[in-house]
């Protein structure tokens, strides 16, 4: 099974340059995560499955209090602790984009995209 959650929109103060830690911008964020399809046809409460609450509100903690030079790294915490903290997770898709970028140049915005899986 997939679970999806999708343009999760969060104010962070992650970047390279000062300025972006100092004053923060909008990010948004999806992710989706892997569980292990065999288990689907015994869900039956919300104790046999994910809790996407509880998931968002880590990705919203580590958004919002944590600062990042790097989205990698932010993705990197993002799916280290969903893997970690969520047993019923087998893998994670993340991808956060940055609509505020500092570059002289005419895009919309820059967006990294991770997934890992445990082993």
């Amino acid at each position: 099974m997939k679970i999806k959650l999708n343009n999760m929109i969060f104010y962070g103060f992650h970047g390279v340059y000062p300025e972006e830690r100092k004053l923060g911008q909008r990010f948004n964020v999806n992710l989706c995560i892997y569980t292990n399809d065999s288990n689907d046809i015994n869900i039956k409460e919300l104790a046999d499955t994910v809790d996407y609450t509880k998931i968002y509100d880590e990705v919203k903690q580590i958004m919002e209090v944590q600062q990042f030079h790097l989205l990698e790294d932010c993705a990197n915490t993002i799916i280290t602790n969903i893997l970690k903290d969520f047993s019923l997770v087998s893998g994670v898709k993340v991808i956060i984009e940055k609509p505020g970028v500092p570059i002289n140049a005419s895009l919309s915005s820059v967006a990294i995209e991770m997934e890992r899986f445990k082993k």
